[in-house]
Formats: structure tokens, sequence, C-alpha cells
């Protein structure tokens, strides 16, 4: 990549300034345009050891740079108290356009962070005690467009449901499927609502109530995730842990390294040790395992499966509950850091200018798949992808139903079906792209054609933050920015038609293939599809 060619001319250049170099040489891309392609505070971070003025090293950089100027590069400049700012010439975006076409979807912005790495995402974990809400279908398409961004990123990626199918929730689930069919009220801290009531209506006479239940939940969420493409490789049961007997061999090993003791009448863990505010209770007095223990032993199975590291997406209310778990692996001596608790925020739904209360105990739901069958699994999880999961999103139900530019969805879709547009034209007036070696790029000095091939540039540096910071949206915001500038570039350039030179109109014809390329990823590592019309 060019930014490695400007790091090690950088590199090259302290050398010969007297300078010992980093090994990070930091280079950006700076906010205006007037201030260059790139710019680096290489001066800044390394001028104190040196005891040299930042501003003075970087002078001197600048010159031995503008005197034998890397590659692309027309014009270095010194800006503020050091940076050191690059300017290029167009042909290093064509060169981004060749590598764009010639590495295609599966090459390009495939960066391997992962070698091989085997990672197991954990996400959704619902209480199957009634159907997904529509807020839940956040966390269903975060974690499965995670899945995504490591697979492409070098790792093995493995994704897990959790039941928790163990405990009182369950009977309280079971005894309202079974009130509502007799015609009696709920029980006190049941669960309403009109799926209660068509559930139990399909409940044959004589089955238990909790276990037919709990089989027709499963069928409800395995259905619901797959109508937003989500599809999970183990629905782990919590009942099956306790059942297996691995509840009770994780409370052995902690009792025999002494992370374990008895008093009060309870059984208690040493996490305090290990950094958690206290030590805490696993079993309690009545002999009920406390909630920690049999999901010590959950995620003791995880590593005992082969996964190497485990990723959590939870809701942000366990914020607190985080430092006792990561203590608790301490105890069974597993670093904390193969586990990350990604935790997210809850998603307000607005209809007619009023919020939408999700509950399924009151009864309140505004279900997942009522908002696919709504607004179709595209609109759908690219709305829930496009903010940061650890922020709170309002989703207006009317807005995203509408069929306009002003809604996101459809703006980054009708790109793509513009693109495909464009290509039927050119067979349908028997325009051919030439081979690639063939075409003039250098054609290409429009600024709505080099603002595509700019934004087409960032994208390994978007895949590869995303992966390491567990950011789907961040892959989102770019594709909307491609979306963006490709709307751009159809409004103001031609493709071909009069007045536009027939060598022209193979260069555009290249540069509409590598951003349909550069959709194609963005969108897939969405789990969005790029429809060819609109």
């Amino acid at each position: 990549m060019l930014r490695d060619d400007l790091a090690s001319a950088l590199r090259a250049t302290l050398g010969a300034a007297g300078v010992d170099a980093p090994d990070d040489v930091h280079l950006e891309r700076p906010a205006r345009r007037e201030h260059g392609d790139w710019s680096s505070n290489v001066a800044l971070a390394t001028a104190k050891r040196a005891g040299r003025n930042p501003r003075e090293l970087g002078q001197q950089l600048v010159d031995l740079l503008s005197a034998d100027p890397p590659t692309h590069v027309t014009k270095v400049e010194l800006a503020g108290p050091g940076f050191v700012n690059f300017h290029l010439a167009d042909d290093w975006l064509h060169a981004v356009l060749r590598e764009v076409v010639v590495d295609g979807v599966d090459g390009y912005a495939r960066p391997d962070l992962g070698h091989g790495r085997r990672v197991n995402v954990e996400f959704v974990s619902a209480n199957p005690t009634g159907p997904l809400h529509a807020g839940g279908g956040r966390w269903a398409v975060f974690g499965d467009a995670l899945g995504n961004l490591l697979e492409r990123t070098g790792h093995v990626v493995h994704r897990e449901y959790y039941l928790n199918d163990r405990g009182n929730q369950m009977r309280l689930f079971g005894a309202s499927l079974a009130a509502a069919k007799a015609g009696e009220p709920t029980p006190e801290d049941g669960y309403r609502g009109g799926y209660i009531t068509d559930w139990s209506a399909e409940m044959p006479d004589g089955v238990d109530p909790a276990a037919w239940g709990y089989d027709r939940v499963k069928r409800d969420l395995r259905d619901s995730l797959g109508s937003i493409g989500v599809q999970f490789d183990t629905w782990f049961s919590e009942q099956s842990l306790v059942d297996s007997g691995a509840v009770e061999a994780t409370l052995a090993e902690l009792r025999a390294n002494d992370m374990a003791y008895d008093a009060d009448g309870a059984t208690w863990i040493r996490t305090e040790q290990f950094g958690d505010r206290k030590d805490q209770v696993i079993v309690r007095s009545d002999g009920e395992y406390a909630y920690l223990l049999p999901d010590l032993a959950y995620h003791r199975d995880k590593f005992g499966r082969g996964w190497e590291l485990l990723i959590d997406v939870w809701g942000a209310d366990h914020h607190g509950y985080v430092p006792s778990l990561k203590a608790a692996l301490r105890c069974i001596g597993h670093d904390p850091d193969e586990l990350e608790l990604v935790l997210g925020q809850l998603v307000k739904l607005i209809r007619d200018g009023k919020e939408v209360r999700l509950s399924k105990r009151a009864g309140t739901l505004v279900l997942l798949d009522d908002l696919v069958t709504q607004v179709g699994p595209d609109v759908a999880r690219l709305t829930f992808l496009l903010q940061s999961l650890d922020t709170t999103q309002t989703v207006d139900l009317d807005a995203i139903t509408s069929q306009s530019m002003d809604n996101p969805v459809y703006y980054v879709q009708y790109a793509n079906a513009r693109i495909h547009s464009i290509a039927k034209r050119a067979t349908e007036q028997g325009v051919a792209r030439v081979p690639l070696d063939a075409a003039d790029l250098s054609l290409l000095v429009h600024e709505r054609e080099l603002e595509v091939l700019r934004i087409l540039e960032q994208l390994p540096d978007v895949v590869r933050l995303a992966a390491l910071e567990r950011a789907p949206h961040k892959v989102a915001t770019w594709v909307r920015e491609l979306a963006d500038r490709f709307h751009g570039f159809y409004h103001d350039c031609y493709v071909m038609g009069e007045g536009v030179a027939p060598e022209l109109t193979q260069a555009r014809l290249w540069l509409v293939e590598s951003a349909r390329i550069g959709l194609a990823i963005g969108l897939d590592l969405l789990g969005v599809s790029a429809p060819e019309t609109m």
C-alpha cells in the first residue's frame, strides 16, 4: 500500500537526519483536502527523544523528501507544529482502481489479522420465554456482521446462542401458557400478550407446558433469526450443562485449586484477589447455583471445545458483572483477555411519533418478525448497523419504510442498482469493456471520479479497524459514503453517450466496476443484499 511506502520513506529520511525512527510511523488522511492526501506526526513523535525542535525537524524531513520524493508524491510541506503533509498525483488513485479490480471481491480489503485464530461469538441469547422482539434484532445483526468481519480478517468463527433454559422464568412461562389454555388469570410475574394466547391455543392437551413452550420458542427463534439472515452453528442449553455434570466439575476444580470456599452457609469463589470488588457467591445457602457458576462452567466448556477467543455480546445492564466473570476465569487458570464482552445499548422504536414499549411480560411487543415483514431483512439489518452498538438507537419505523433517497438503506442499494444499470446500458449499446491493461485510466481526473477512488482506497483500513474495534457500523458508514460518492459521479460524469470519448467511456466503465466490487464487499460484510434493480 502507498501508506507503507510513505512510512518507509519517512523512516529512511529520519535516519538521514540522524534520528532513530520508530517502528510504527503514523500516517493519516487529513480532514481537509487542501492539507494533502496523507499526513504524519512523526516529527512531533520523535523530536523530544532526539533533543530536536519538532518544527525544525519537520522542515528538515520536508526538505529531504522534496529532494527525492517517493513515487506519486508531487509536493511535501510542513504544517502546524511539525506535521509532514504529502500531496499526491492522481495516478496513485488509478493504481488503487487497478488493485481493487485485480484483487476483486474475494481478495481486496482482506487483511489477515487472525491467522486462523478460533473465535466463538455468542450473541442474542434472549431468555427462551417468547418470540424475539424487534430490539433483539440489533444484537442479532451486530453479532452476525461481527462474525463476517472476523471471517474476512483471517479468523475461524463459530456463532453460538446460549439458551437460558433453567430457572424460575421457565416455570413462569409454562404456567402462563397453562393458564391461558385453561382460561385462567395469568400468574403473578407471568407472561402476557398475544403470543401467549396464540401459542396456548396450539398447545396439545396433556403436555408439559414448559417443555412444549420451550420447543415452540426455539422453533420461533430459529425462524425469526433466519428471516433476517442470522444462522447459528450451536444452540447451547444451560440445562444440558447442568445435566452433563459440567457445573459440578467446574466447582470441583475450583475447590481443588483452593479457589472456592464455604462461609455463611454458602459457597464462594475467590474473585476479589483478581480485581473483583468482592468474592462472589456461586452456590446459595438453599443449594441453588448462583448465576456465576453455570456461566463460568459454560465458558470453561467453550474453551474445552477448542475456542481460543470468546466474544460475548450482552446488554449494557451486564456492565457490573463483567469484572466478576473475568476474575472467575482467572480462578480456573484462563487469561481474562481470552474473553471479550461487547456491551450494547437498547433500541427505541418510534411509530407515529410515539415510542413503542418492548416487554414480553407486559405483552407490549413489536416482534422482529413484524419488523422484517414490514421493511424486509435488508432494511432491518442495515438500519440496526448504522450506529455503534454502545449507543442507544432510535428507529423510526415510518422513516425506514420510505422508498426515497432520504432512506439510507434505499440510498445505498440504489447506488448498486445504478452501477448495474450502467453495465446493462453498455451491453445494450454494444459497448464492451476492454481489458484493464488496455484502458487509459489517466483520463480519470474529474473530482467526482477521484472521490470514488479515494473512498475505495480506504476500505482495507475500514475493514481492519472495524474488526479490531468490533465495530461493524464503521463498514455501514463507509458503504454510505461510497454510495454518496457514486451518486455524485453518476450525476456529473456520463459514462457513455454523445460528447464522451470512447477512451473515457472505457476508463469510466472500469471505475464503475471498482465501485461495484467495493459495494459488494461492504454489503456482504453487513449481510445486506446488493440488488441489481430497484
